[in-house]
C-alpha cells in the first residue's frame, strides 16, 4: 500500500472535557496498550476510521486553520491510510519544541493533567471513536489529540504557553484551576486568531471537528471578541453545546507574552471581580455544574 501524508497533501492544496482538564464522568472507551515495543496495534476498522476522519476533516479546515498549524502539519507529515504511532510524532515535537506525547488511559485526574503538561509532555488517550460516534464524541480521542493539537505543538510560543499553563496548574488551589480551566478553554481548545487581516483557527477543539470549524468561521450566532486574560478567565463555558463565544488572539506570539506574565495575580482578580453572566443557561435548574 502506498502511504499517503498529511504533509504531502497540505503541500497540495495548501470536544473535551477530560477529567484532567475538562472530563468529570466515566466513558466507555479504553485505551490500548502499546507493546514491549511500544506500538499500538490499530485494527483495520481503526485504520479506516482515521483516513475518513483525517481526509473530511482536512477538507473543512482549508482556509481555515492558521499558518503555525498548517505548517506543524507539514513537519509531522502524518500518516492518511494508517493510524501514526506516537514515536513518530514525538520525532518530530522533540526536535521542534522538546514535547512529547504520552500514552494515557481515557480519563486521568487534574495532578497528572498538570504535571504532565509541565513536564513537557502531552496526554494522549490511545483509544479511536466508534463508527456510531463518528460526528460527534464527548471524550478527546487519539484524533482529537493528534490531529487538533500536535501539530501546535511544534509552535515554540504556543508550546511555551502550554508549559506554563501546567507549571501553574501543578501549584494552584482546586478555585485557581477551576479559572485556569477557562484560560484553557479558549486558547488551547477553542482559540481564534487573527492572521492577514482574517480570522483563523488554531484551537484543537475546533480544528478536529467539522462541525465546529463550520460553525466557527461561517455562523452569525457567537460573539467574537478580542483577547483579554481576565476577561477570558471570567468567562463561563459549557462543554455540550457549540460556543457562544470565542476569544481571538492578535498572533500567536501573544501567548508566548502571555506565558510571561503573572497569569495568577489575573487569577486573582477575575476571582475578585466575579463571572460574566453565562450566554447560554445550563440544559435545566438542577445542571448548575453544565457550566465551568
Amino acid at each position: 500500500m502506498v502511504e499517503v501524508t498529511i504533509g504531502r497533501t497540505i503541500a497540495k492544496v495548501r470536544q473535551q472535557k477530560r477529567e484532567g482538564c475538562f472530563m468529570g464522568k466515566a466513558t466507555k472507551y479504553v485505551s490500548k496498550e502499546p507493546d514491549e515495543n511500544g506500538l499500538i496495534h490499530w485494527t483495520e476498522e481503526e485504520h479506516q476510521i482515521w483516513h475518513d476522519l483525517v481526509t473530511r476533516q482536512l477538507r473543512c479546515i482549508q482556509g481555515k486553520a492558521c499558518d503555525e498549524y498548517l505548517h506543524g502539519l507539514e513537519l509531522l507529515n502524518l500518516p492518511i491510510d494508517r493510524v501514526p504511532q506516537l514515536s513518530e510524532i514525538n520525532t518530530v515535537l522533540k526536535k521542534t519544541t522538546g514535547w512529547r506525547c504520552v500514552e494515557v488511559p481515557a480519563l486521568i485526574n487534574f495532578d497528572r493533567f498538570f504535571k504532565l503538561l509541565s513536564n513537557k509532555e502531552f496526554p494522549v488517550a490511545t483509544f479511536l471513536r466508534s463508527r456510531e460516534e463518528f460526528d460527534y464524541l464527548q471524550e478527546p480521542d487519539f484524533f482529537h489529540e493528534v490531529f487538533g493539537h500536535c501539530a501546535m505543538l511544534t509552535n515554540p510560543a504556543f508550546a511555551e504557553f502550554t508549559n506554563t499553563y501546567g507549571r501553574l496548574g501543578m501549584d494552584a488551589s482546586k478555585e485557581e484551576r477551576v479559572y485556569l480551566a477557562r484560560l484553557y478553554w479558549f486558547t488551547v481548545e477553542f482559540g481564534l486568531m487573527r492572521q492577514g487581516g482574517q480570522r483563523r483557527i488554531y484551537g484543537g477543539g475546533i480544528l478536529s471537528s467539522p462541525g465546529e470549524t463550520e460553525y466557527a468561521m461561517t455562523s452569525e450566532k457567537p460573539v467574537y471578541k478580542p483577547f483579554e486574560p481576565i476577561d477570558v478567565l471570567r468567562t463561563p463555558y459549557r462543554i455540550d453545546i457549540m460556543q457562544p463565544i470565542y476569544f481571538e488572539i492578535d498572533d500567536i506570539q501573544q501567548l508566548y507574552e502571555l506565558a510571561h506574565q503573572d497569569i495568577m495575580s489575573l487569577v486573582h482578580q477575575a476571582q475578585s471581580m466575579g463571572l460574566h453572566a453565562p450566554l447560554y443557561p445550563p440544559k435545566n435548574k438542577e445542571q448548575v455544574g453544565e457550566y465551568v
